[in-house]
C-alpha cells in the first residue's frame, strides 16, 4: 500500500527553517528584516538628496558620511556600558526606532517648506547614527537571548539573509522612489520601516541577560576583554582596516557613479540591488562553506572577498552597458564576500563573548571599528577633492583588501564552532557560569505585551 503523501501545507511548512517556527525568533527576525530593507533605501536616498537636491561636492559628501558614523567614535563605549546597566535592552531599541523614524520624517517636511539644507542632513545623519549605536549595542545581548547556542550560525545566517535580500530590493526601490518622488520623499520608506521594527519588538519578551549595576571598571570592561582575547582583537584590527578604506570608497561612489560614469539614479539603484543577489547567495552558502573550511577561515575569505571586487568600479569605463555590467559583477561578488564576513564573525562572537559583557564589548568594538568610518569618509572626501575620484577608489580598494593580512598570524583562522570542532575550540576566554547558560528553547506561550530587534555589519 502506497504511504499517504503529507498534505501540501505540511510539505510547505517543512521548508521553513526551524528557527522561524519559534515565535520569539520569528518576530525578532521580522523586525530586523523590515528595518534593514528601509535602511537600504536610505543608503541611496540620503546621499542622492545631498547630490541632486543640494548639489553637494566631494568634501560635503565625505562630511555627510562621516556624520552617520562619528557617534560610534564618540558614544559607543558609553552606550554599551549604559545598556548593560539598564538591562531592558528591547525598550532601548524601541525608543531608538521611534527616534530615527521622527528624524528621517523631518527631511521631506523641511523639503516641502523649502527649508532643507546640507546642515540639516548632517544633523539628521549624526542624530540617527547616535540612536543606531544604542540600538546595536542592545541587540548584541538580545540576539543570543532568542537563539539556542547550537544554532548561532543558523540564526546569524537568517538575519543576514534578510540583510542580503534588502540589498536586492532596497537600493532598487530607493533609486526608483528618488526618480519618481525625489530623494527627500524616498526617506519616508525608512521612517516607516523603523515603525515596523518597533511594532515587532513590542511583540516579544525574551529572557534578556540581567542588568549589571556596573562596578569598578565597568566603562572599560569591553576594551579590557578585547585586549585579552586574541580572537576578538584580531577581528577588530582586520575589520577596522576594511571599514576605514571601505568608507573612503563609500563617501564617493554615488558621486562617482552619477557624475563620472553618468549613471542615472534609477539605474544605479537597480544595479546595486541586482548585484546584491550575490549577498543572498552568500548568506545561504555561508553555513556550508564554514562547515568545510571552518568558521575562522570563512571570515578570512570574507575579508578578501568583500573589498577586492570593488576594483571593478575603478576600472569601469566605456559604453554604458559595459559600465553597468562591471558595476553589477562588482556588487554581486562583493555582496557574496560581505555575507561570509558578517555571518561568520557574528557566530564567532556569539560563542566567545560572555553574556554579561556583550553590550560593553559591542560598544568598545564599535568605538574603534565604526570609529574608523567617519575618519575614512573624511579622508575619502579630501582625497577625492585633491587627487580625483577614480584614484581615490583605487586607494580604497587596495587598502581594504590588505586587512586580511593581519589575521594570518593569529588564532582566528583556525577557530571552529563548538558543534563543528573535533578538538577543543580555540576560545580565548575562561568559562563562566553565565556563559554556560543556554538561551531559551522554543518559547512557551508568552504573556501579553512583548518585543524584538536588529543589527549591522561588523
Amino acid at each position: 500500500m502506497t504511504p499517504a503523501r503529507p498534505p501540501a501545507a505540511g510539505r510547505l511548512a517543512s521548508l521553513v527553517p526551524g528557527l522561524l517556527r519559534n515565535r520569539t525568533f520569528r518576530r525578532y527576525w521580522s523586525a530586523q528584516s523590515i528595518s534593514m530593507f528601509g535602511d537600504q533605501i536610505t543608503s541611496i536616498a540620503l546621499p542622492l538628496a545631498a547630490v541632486l537636491v543640494l548639489h553637494a561636492h566631494a568634501a560635503q559628501m565625505g562630511y555627510l558620511t562621516a556624520a552617520v558614523w562619528l557617534p560610534s567614535l564618540l558614544f559607543a563605549m558609553h552606550a554599551g556600558a549604559w545598556a548593560d546597566r539598564f538591562g531592558r535592552r528591547r525598550i532601548l531599541m524601541i525608543g531608538a526606532d521611534l527616534g530615527r523614524a521622527a528624524l528621517l520624517t523631518s527631511v521631506p517636511v523641511c523639503y516641502l517648506l523649502h527649508l532643507l539644507t546640507i546642515g540639516q542632513l548632517y544633523g539628521v545623519a549624526f542624530a540617527a547614527g547616535t540612536l543606531s549605536i544604542l540600538f546595536t549595542v542592545s541587540d548584541s545581548a538580545l540576539s543570543v537571548a532568542v537563539t539556542p547556542e547550537e544554532r548561532y550560525v543558523e540564526s546569524t545566517s537568517l538575519v543576514y539573509s534578510s540583510r542580503a535580500f534588502s540589498f536586492v530590493g532596497g537600493p532598487s526601490l530607493g533609486g526608483l522612489l528618488v526618480q519618481l518622488l525625489s530623494a527627500p520623499f524616498a526617506l519616508v520608506a525608512d521612517a516607516l520601516s523603523f515603525l515596523g521594527s518597533a511594532f515587532f519588538l513590542s511583540r516579544i519578551r525574551p529572557s534578556e541577560p540581567p542588568p549589571d549595576p556596573g562596578g569598578k571598571g565597568s566603562l572599560t570592561a569591553g576594551f579590557r576583554f578585547i585586549a585579552g582575547s586574541p580572537i576578538v582583537r584580531a577581528s577588530l584590527i582586520a575589520a577596522s582596516i576594511v571599514n576605514f578604506f571601505d568608507f573612503v570608497f563609500l563617501a564617493l561612489y554615488v558621486l562617482y557613479a552619477t557624475r563620472s560614469l553618468h549613471v542615472r539614479p534609477g539605474l544605479l539603484g537597480l544595479v546595486l540591488g541586482a548585484g546584491a543577489v550575490g549577498g543572498v547567495i552568500g548568506s545561504l552558502a555561508t553555513k556550508r562553506v564554514s562547515s568545510r573550511i571552518g568558521i575562522g577561515w570563512t571570515y578570512v575569505v570574507g575579508c578578501i572577498g568583500f573589498p577586492a571586487p570593488l576594483v571593478l568600479w575603478a576600472l569601469a569605463g566605456g559604453s554604458q552597458p559595459l559600465v553597468l555590467t562591471l558595476l553589477f559583477v562588482s556588487e554581486f561578488l562583493s555582496g557574496f564576500g560581505l555575507m561570509l564576513l558578517d555571518i561568520s564573525i557574528g557566530a564567532i562572537f556569539a560563542v566567545v563573548i560572555p553574556n554579561e559583557l556583550r553590550s560593553r564589548v559591542s560598544g568598545a568594538f564599535q568605538a574603534i571599528n565604526y570609529g574608523t568610518r567617519p575618519v575614512g569618509a573624511l579622508v575619502g572626501g579630501t582625497l577625492g577633492t585633491l587627487v580625483g575620484l577614480r584614484p581615490t577608489l583605487w586607494i580604497a580598494v587596495i587598502g581594504a583588501t590588505s586587512g586580511f593580512l593581519w589575521l594570518l598570524p593569529t588564532p582566528l583562522p583556525r577557530f571552529r564552532m563548538p558543534a563543528d570542532a573535533s578538538e577543543p575550540t580555540a576560545t580565548p576566554r575562561p568559562p563562566s557560569p553565565s556563559e554556560q547558560a543556554s538561551p531559551p528553547e522554543p518559547e512557551p506561550p508568552a504573556p501579553p505585551g512583548q518585543r524584538p530587534q536588529r543589527q549591522p555589519s561588523c
